[in-house]
């Protein structure tokens, strides 16, 4: 066993989870994956134990395979599973896998000797609020569709189950990389890189953001999590992402200039127009636009984090900034823009479709 001890991490084959096995893999630590599918690449120095959190039984065997390797004590539990989606449909899944999920994560481990329990929960939880103001974790709670609103119920559960466990909640901003990985952000670029229609709109008022958070810093904040476990009250909440929101127009500006090379207008357009021509687009065969109508009643939702309480308690800054990392995914896309669309799994127009096809053969040769 590592000196460093043992730490377990749900939804390790997903986007952040595989980025903190390697990380604490590199780290010295003993590191075990939890989730139903293993990840592509794990570290030799990584083992990965199926589970499935919707089943009682599924998660007791997943937790006795833990014992039964590493012994009953953890020096961190890192809960990343949860379920997501942007389609807008109802999904039981919030409820199982979501909330019941970490339920029953904390029963199994209430007889294990465990330092510390890391819920990921999201920013989304608060009430939007507006430029210049900045929300923090006293900030009031409005979730306002099904993923925030589990996430909210799931942090009552930490609250009722932990027993003495301590628990860290982080509320998270966007996260995105040097290849973008952010779903509403990579489906900005590619209706601008496509020169769509839908580039030149916005349904809302557009000096209006979203926070947001690099992988890489918000690894970094995971790992100081771990590292100062036993400095950290038993319970507590910290908001994790940049101190900076950019607003859509900006960003909209930024991309455009950087793929077009002139000024990318953005105009306005009344929210029902909106819905009707997402609802439209919906409907029609062989498009997949990622707006939905039920997105835009939260187009002016504005996310703006005061991040004090995790400099204080975790001394982590970003060292990264969205506006600073615009210039970079655009680089990659312009470099290799099927990689791009097939790492952003955004549906390739035909002129790309046809140079994955040639880079096919060539790599088939």
């Amino acid at each position: 066993m590592s000196k460093k001890g043992v730490i377990a991490i749900t939804g390790s084959s997903g986007l952040i989870g595989s980025a903190l096995v390697e990380r604490f893999a590199a780290e010295g630590y003993a590191v075990v994956g939890l989730d139903r599918a293993g990840p592509p690449d794990p570290p030799p120095e990584a083992e990965h134990i199926s589970c499935d959190l919707t089943s009682d039984e599924g998660t007791h065997d997943a937790f006795l395979a833990i014992r039964q390797r590493h012994g009953a004590a953890l020096a961190s539990f890192i809960h990343l599973a949860a379920y997501y989606s942007f389609s807008g449909e109802p999904s039981d899944l919030y409820q199982k896998l979501t909330v019941e999920g970490t339920r029953r994560c904390l029963k199994e481990l209430q007889n294990w000797q465990v330092e510390q329990f890391i819920f990921s929960s999201t920013m989304l939880v608060h009430k939007p609020t507006a430029p210049g103001r900045k929300i923090n974790e006293a900030s009031p709670l409005a979730p306002k569709w099904d993923y925030p609103k589990s996430k909210v119920e799931t942090e009552k559960v930490i609250h009722e189950c932990r027993g003495s466990i301590p628990c860290l909640i982080l509320r998270i901003a966007g996260v995105y990389d040097d290849w973008c990985r952010s779903i509403p952000i990579s489906h900005q670029i590619q209706r601008i890189y496509e020169e769509r229609l839908t580039g030149h709109v916005f349904p809302g008022d557009a000096r209006h953001g979203q926070a947001f958070v690099h992988l890489s810093d918000l690894v970094d904040s995971f790992v100081k999590a771990v590292e100062r476990r036993n400095d950290l009250p038993p319970e507590t909440t910290l908001l994790i992402g940049e101190p900076v929101t950019f607003s859509y127009e900006t960003l909209q500006r930024q991309i455009g200039s950087l793929l077009h090379g002139d000024h990318w207008l953005t105009e306005y357009i009344p929210k029902p127009v909106a819905k009707l021509g997402a609802w439209i687009e919906g409907k029609m065969p062989g498009t997949r636009e990622f707006i939905k109508p039920w997105m835009i009643d939260l187009a002016d939702d504005h996310y703006e984090l005061d991040i004090a309480k995790a400099r204080a308690y975790l001394s982590w800054e970003p060292k990264h900034n969205l506006h600073g990392t615009i210039p970079v995914m655009i680089g990659n896309l312009l470099k290799d823009p099927v990689k791009f669309y097939e790492i952003n799994k955004l549906p390739l127009p035909d002129s790309l479709r046809k140079r994955a096809r040639e880079q096919e053969k060539v790599s088939s040769r």
